[in-house]
C-alpha cells in the first residue's frame, strides 16, 4: 500500500510538470518519515549517489561538448559537410545526420546537439526548399546519435550504476551507432528522391579544401578520446579531461573560442550538470525505498512467470523503456531501473552491456515523443515551429531507432563484436 500511494503521488506531480527530480524527491522523503526511517539515512543516500567516482566524467563531457559548441565546431562540420556533398540530392538531409556524427565525438548530449545544429541546419534547410516537417524532424532526431555514440552521458551514467566497464560500452555502442546514422541517410533518401523542389548544389573545389582545414583539427577529438579509453590510455574521466584542454587549445589556435564563449560554456556546463546530478540524486533515494520494498524480488518473479526466454524478457523491458521515456527524464528512468533489471537480466543470462546499449537507445527515443521530449522542445524552439509539427516531421525518422533496437535484442554478439575484438 505504501508503495502503490508513492506511486500515485509522484504520478500526479509528474502530470502537473513538477520537475522530475522535485516529484521523486517530495513523495520519497514523505515515505522516509511516515515510515519512520531516518532522514540522515536519507541524505547520506542523495549524497552517496551524487559522490561517485565514474559519474565525474559526466560534467566534464558536458563541458566538453559545451566548449565545442561556443568554438564553432559545429558550424566547421556543418560547412565542411555540404561542401564535400554539394552534388548530392537532398544534400542537406544527409549533412544534417553527417555533422550529427562529428559532432558526436564530442557533445555526447542529445539536446546540444539540437540546440547547436538546428540553429544553423534547420534555416539552411527552409532556405533550400526543404518542408519544415522534414528540417526539423532529419535534425531532432539525428540528435539521438550523440547519446548513443561514445562518449555518451548516458553510457557513463550506466556504466557507473551497474558497475561494468565504460570502455567496454563505449565500444559496444560503436555499431548501433553508425548503424543508426545509416538508416536515418536511407529515410532522407526515400523522402527526397522524389521532391523536385530539391535541387542539387554546386561543387567548389576552392570551398571543399577551405572548409576541410577548419575540421582537420577538431576532428582529432575523437581519436584522443575514444583512442585514449578504448586503448587503455585513460579512464574515462582521464579522456574528458584531455579532450576539454584539447578543445580549449583548438578554440584557441583556430581563434574561435572567445573569452565571453568560454564563460558562457561554463555556466551551461554548471547548469545541465547540477540539473543531472539532482536527478540521480532524488531517483538513488527512491530506489533505495524500492529495494526496501522488495520491487525487483516481485519483478523477476512477475517477468519469470511471463517467460523464461531471455529474447522476450529483452523485448518487454524495450517496451518498458519506450513508454517510460515518454513522460520521465532518461536519467531518472536509468537510476531508477538499472539496479532493479540488472539482476533480472543476469539471471536470463544477459550481457549487462547489451542490456545497456538496448537502454539507452531505446530511452532515446523517448526525446522525440510528447509529453516531455526534451530534443522535441529544443528544435521547436531553435527553428520557432509548434511542437506538433516537428513531431510529426520525427515520425518517419524515429524509425531507424526502433529498428537498431529489434537487432539489438535479436542479435547480441553482433553488439559484442566491437568490445571483443578490443579486448574489452
Amino acid at each position: 500500500m505504501s508503495l502503490l500511494i508513492l506511486g500515485l503521488l509522484i504520478a500526479v506531480l509528474l502530470v502537473i510538470r513538477v520537475p522530475v527530480a522535485f516529484a521523486f524527491l517530495g513523495p520519497s522523503l514523505l515515505y522516509m518519515v511516515l515510515e519512520g526511517q531516518s532522514t540522515g539515512m536519507a541524505l547520506r543516500s542523495v549524497t552517496n549517489a551524487m559522490g561517485s567516482f565514474p559519474l565525474l566524467a559526466v560534467p566534464l563531457f558536458i563541458f566538453l561538448g559545451a566548449l565545442a559548441n561556443h568554438a564553432g565546431i559545429a558550424d566547421r562540420l556543418f560547412r565542411f559537410a555540404l561542401a564535400v556533398l554539394a552534388r548530392v540530392k537532398g544534400n542537406l538531409g544527409y549533412v544534417a545526420v553527417g555533422t550529427s556524427v562529428g559532432f558526436s565525438w564530442m557533445s555526447g548530449s542529445a539536446v546540444a546537439d539540437a540546440a547547436a545544429l538546428g540553429k544553423v541546419q534547420i534555416p539552411a534547410m527552409l532556405k533550400a526548399g526543404y518542408s519544415r516537417r522534414f528540417a526539423t524532424g532529419v535534425n531532432a532526431a539525428s540528435s539521438l546519435i550523440a547519446p548513443v555514440m561514445p562518449p555518451s552521458i548516458p553510457a557513463v551514467i550506466f556504466a557507473g550504476l551497474a558497475a561494468i566497464s565504460t570502455g567496454a560500452l563505449f565500444a559496444a555502442s560503436v555499431i548501433p551507432a553508425l548503424l543508426m546514422a545509416i538508416g536515418l541517410c536511407i529515410v532522407v533518401w526515400v523522402l527526397v528522391r522524389r521532391n523536385p523542389a530539391i535541387q542539387k548544389g554546386v561543387w567548389n573545389k576552392a570551398e571543399v579544401l577551405a572548409s576541410t582545414k577548419g575540421v582537420i583539427l577538431p576532428m582529432i577529438t575523437p581519436f584522443i578520446i575514444l583512442g585514449g579509453i578504448l586503448g587503455g590510455f585513460f579512464t574515462p574521466t582521464e579522456a574528458a579531461a584531455v579532450g576539454v584542454a584539447y578543445i580549449l587549445l583548438v578554440g584557441i589556435l583556430q581563434r574561435s573560442l572567445s573569452l565571453k564563449g568560454f564563460v558562457t560554456a561554463i555556466k551551461e556546463s554548471v547548469l545541465t550538470t547540477a540539473a543531472i546530478m539532482l536527478i540521480v540524486a532524488s531517483a538513488s533515494l527512491l530506489g533505495y525505498i524500492l529495494a526496501k520494498e522488495r520491487l525487483p524480488q516481485m519483478l523477476t518473479e512477475a517477468f519469470f512467470s511471463l517467460t523464461d526466454n531471455p529474447t522476450v524478457f529483452m523485448a518487454l523491458a524495450a517496451l518498458l523503456m519506450l513508454v517510460l521515456g515518454t513522460v520521465i527524464d532518461a536519467t531518472a528512468i536509468l537510476v531508477l531501473v538499472v539496479p532493479i533489471l540488472m539482476p533480472i537480466a543476469i539471471q536470463y543470462g544477459v550481457d549487462p552491456i547489451v542490456l545497456g546499449v538496448m537502454l539507452i537507445i531505446s530511452l532515446m527515443i523517448g526525446l522525440l515523443t510528447p509529453p516531455v521530449g526534451t530534443v522535441l522542445f529544443v528544435t521547436a524552439a531553435v527553428s520557432k515551429t509548434r511542437v506538433g509539427e516537428v513531431f510529426k516531421g520525427c515520425l518517419p525518422f524515429m524509425i531507424p531507432s526502433l529498428v537498431i533496437v529489434v537487432l539489438v535484442i535479436l542479435f547480441p554478439d553482433a553488439v559484442m563484436w566491437l568490445p571483443g575484438v578490443l579486448g574489452l
